[in-house]
């Protein structure tokens, strides 16, 4: 596969691996809330906030939306976007890798650019996601009129690429169904089954690729026999035209004036399937900047981001990527709109913003989410407030500049690291047990910070006979982290145990 090639591609390639692995400090007169909830708000640099985040969430996020800077040349006040165009690829590429190891399985990444990045970064994702898991490019209509002082175009579109993490498991679901779907169907007839609407009763197959497609049908009007083209033939069987006829499913025109019957759909049969969506999306449906900014400015009284999505947009994104309770990431925040709409429709999200803004936008935005507000989707979603949120900063790295393990780090934030680098797989036991959990017949454990009782710097870090005796028991192999061990080649290889000594087996990378 062809892939896209840049200066210093070579370390854009390897920076996610050396970013440091930092700690989630929680800042508690900054949360909101539902002390219980799971939802997250980090402020902080989001290449390290991301590789924090990995011990407990890699493989957990059902939808990742973000609206990284586009690079497009011109100075917005909350973020420097005039970046060197070999710096805007290396500034994506290790926060593509890092969302990748954080999408679940089942699911997808939805990314805003306009065209000044969209075919670059369309390269590079194939190279990160694969490109067999290309999904498709929505175009967004973000604005409702053109602008007459352009120089050459007025720039009306953006670009929101889809990749899933697996697309032959990844399925989006349908939208529901608008008025404006509805209104199509009418019912000239005074059909008893209620509005219908009309389909071609022909499809682009020759009679020669389909010869079962290609027969006679007798017009109930005039008697004559109607033959399709041989070029385009019927779309359906003769079994199957026999009942659509003895259903009363085929529409000949007002008093049978038409040559070729249509397929009566109701509308009472697909009421309740939804619409796949198409891929341009135009702003009466989801909304435009303007709203946005609409949005933002009634929410947040200071001057708002140049670009804020409407609600509306990130609802629709929402809807067919996710449905209740399933997490929703955005790594790239900015005033807040994705979590704020991720937090209306009931998902769990987490939301990182690095600037002040974090605090002068996003938080207070949440804040009146929580209390209710009414703005944006908040009607139609039938929202009425509740929930919460934790704010968190990022906090010291897990290891100091000599690789040693920091004496402050807690037993949980240790073991969801060692559980990460040994399994690829996040820790959600989050129980204070030296039995961290079995991955693969493979059981883990960590003897740390007095994990068995021993309050002591020394007591129980240390792999001895009694404290195996209290280890759970595991009938299998068995990984220990400790201090050190007193027990002998012999008697690890005896108990299947494989002993790795803390420092300096725990990887910092």
């Amino acid at each position: 596969m062809p892939i896209l090639d840049w200066l210093n591609k070579g370390e854009a390639v390897k920076t996610a691996r050396h970013v440091p692995y930092r700690l989630l400090q929680g800042v508690k007169n900054l949360s909101y809330g539902d002390a219980d909830t799971e939802n997250m708000l980090i402020q902080g640099d989001n290449l390290e906030a991301l590789k924090a985040l990995l011990p407990l969430y890699a493989g957990k996020v059902k939808c990742i939306y973000i609206d990284p800077p586009y690079n497009t040349k011109s100075a917005f006040e909350h973020y420097d976007d005039n970046l060197e165009h070999s710096q805007w690829l290396c500034m994506m590429y290790p926060r593509l890798e890092l969302l990748r190891e954080l999408l679940s399985e089942d699911g997808s990444i939805w990314v805003s650019i306009d065209d000044n990045e969209a075919h670059y970064l369309k390269v590079m994702m194939d190279e990160v996601f694969g490109r067999r898991n290309f999904i498709a490019n929505v175009v967004w209509q973000k604005k409702y009129a053109p602008a007459n002082d352009a120089i050459w175009f007025s720039d009306n579109h953006d670009h929101i690429h889809i990749y899933a993490k697996n697309k032959t498991v990844w399925r989006p679901n349908k939208l529901s169904r608008s008025e404006k779907s509805n209104s199509a169907y009418k019912n000239p007839d005074d059909d008893s089954r209620g509005p219908w609407k009309s389909g071609d009763y022909t499809c682009a197959k020759s009679a020669d690729e389909r010869p079962n497609l290609y027969y006679p049908i007798i017009h109930p009007v005039t008697g004559e026999e109607i033959w399709p083209k041989r070029t385009r033939v019927w779309a359906y069987s003769k079994d199957a035209y026999e009942e659509h006829k003895a259903k009363d499913l085929l529409w000949w025109g007002t008093n049978g004036k038409s040559k070729v019957p249509a397929f009566k759909r109701h509308l009472s049969t697909v009421a309740d399937d939804g619409v796949v969506s198409q891929t341009i999306w135009l702003w009466g449906d989801v909304g435009h900047t303007q709203d946005g900014r609409k949005e933002q400015l009634t929410l947040v009284n200071s001057e708002p981001f140049g670009t804020p999505k409407p609600e509306k947009l990130i609802e629709q994104i929402i809807a067919i990527a996710t449905n209740t309770n399933e997490l929703v990431l955005d790594s790239f925040l900015g005033s807040g709109t994705t979590a704020a709409v991720a937090h209306k429709m009931n998902r769990r999200y987490i939301g990182i913003e690095m600037g002040e803004h974090a605090e002068t936008h996003c938080q207070p935005r949440l804040k009146k989410v929580v209390d209710g507000e009414q703005g944006g989707i908040s009607k139609s979603v039938e929202w009425q407030g509740g929930g919460g949120f934790h704010f968190y900063r990022l906090g010291p790295t897990v290891f100091d500049e000599f690789g040693a393990i920091r004496p402050d780090i807690r037993f949980a934030e240790l073991a969801a690291h060692v559980w990460y680098l040994e399994t690829h797989t996040p820790w959600s036991k989050r129980s204070k047990s030296p039995l961290l959990g079995v991955h693969n017949g493979t059981a883990y454990y960590l003897l740390y910070n007095g994990v068995l009782g021993d309050r002591r710097p020394q007591g129980g870090n240390v792999l001895t006979g009694p404290v195996l005796a209290e280890l759970p028991e595991h009938d299998g192999p068995k990984v220990i982290y400790g201090e050190s061990s007193r027990l002998g080649t012999a008697r690890l290889q005896s108990e299947s145990i494989t002993f790795k000594q803390i420092p300096y087996d725990v990887r910092t990378r």
